[in-house]
């Protein structure tokens, strides 16, 4: 379940990300879904407000500071990993 807290620093962060324009550029394209129990898997994110609810704190900074490319997408259909990726499964 992806229910993901924006991390205000990398101190706070599990994981470091970048936002890419072009799933072609992502390693993982992620959907937002409207409902905390839509959060399914690493792609549909549920965004939280609340730090101790999350199952990632992720960070968004440069792609050269980046564990991961992120792209997110306008359908629950685009969203998925690209490409095989050691943070599979961490969301």
């Amino acid at each position: 379940m992806a229910l993901i807290y924006q991390a205000a620093s990398q101190g706070d962060a599990q994981v470091r990300a970048a936002l890419v324009e072009s799933p072609g550029m992502a390693d993982l394209c992620v959907y937002r879904v409207p409902a905390r129990g839509q959060a399914v898997g690493d792609a549909l994110w549920y965004i939280t407000r609340d730090r101790d609810m999350a199952s990632a704190r992720v960070w968004f900074g440069s792609i050269g500071m980046s564990q991961v490319r992120i792209c997110f997408v306008a359908s629950h259909g685009l969203a998925g990993w690209r490409r095989p990726h050691p943070l599979r499964g961490r969301f």
